[in-house]
């Protein structure tokens, strides 16, 4: 029992977990009555209106809402590991430059380069990214949701359509990635699912020092 138990390590806690559904579901709704509204289709209900009963717009900026209160409630529920998350995200070193080298090959071998960070210094970046993306997109939605045209309107809406398109390809990324779909991150799905627990050897395979910090 010992045995079967130790193959085992959790890596995120439950409320870490929930909070981040709750992004990416609020996230994933923005995205696509985003490119819906950008594609010209005001006029047509997407899949999502249509089964909600509530216009593309209406949707769009009432999910835009909740998404702003979630990034202002979550990291306040969970401050510790909010912490953690700025602190780990914003380290960087100079051996992060051969785990980025050795990155596209691993993709594929599984073979990374060692670290000792938290998140891998891939990461690291993309979480920079992703949420400097997401308040720029918070920031401009709120604003255009107070105005009614204008020259300041017309900026915020076209730095929304730029950050938009960034953020689409980082999330694709992260998805192809947290997916297990390549080979090198087969089994790191179960980080974020079915209790947060992944098994040991994929715990040093991504995360070598975070995992031999984890008590057995």
């Amino acid at each position: 029992m010992a045995a079967a138990t130790d193959r085992w390590v959790r890596r995120h806690n439950r409320r870490t977990r929930w909070f981040h559904a709750g992004v990416y579901l609020t996230t994933l709704t923005l995205l696509g009555t985003g490119w819906w509204l950008l594609a010209g289709r005001e006029g047509r209900p997407s899949p999502l209106a249509w089964l909600t009963g509530i216009p593309d717009t209406t949707l769009h900026t009432a999910v835009g809402w909740a998404f702003v209160a979630l990034a202002v409630a979550g990291p306040a529920w969970g401050f510790r590991g909010a912490r953690t998350f700025v602190r780990e995200s914003v380290r960087f070193t100079r051996t992060d430059l051969w785990w980025f080298a050795r990155w596209p090959a691993a993709t594929l071998t599984g073979r990374f380069a060692h670290h000792d960070g938290h998140f891998d210094p891939g990461q690291r970046l993309i979480n920079l990214m992703l949420a400097g993306g997401l308040l720029v997109l918070a920031g401009t939605g709120a604003g255009m949701a107070s105005l009614h045209g204008g020259p300041v309107f017309a900026l915020l809406a076209q730095v929304h359509v730029w950050t938009t398109q960034l953020i689409t390809w980082l999330i694709a990324g992260h998805i192809a990635v947290a997916s297990g779909v390549l080979p090198g991150y087969r089994g790191v799905w179960r980080s974020m699912h079915l209790g947060g627990r992944l098994d040991r050897s994929v715990a040093f395979r991504l995360w070598p020092g975070w995992a031999a910090r984890q008590k057995s």
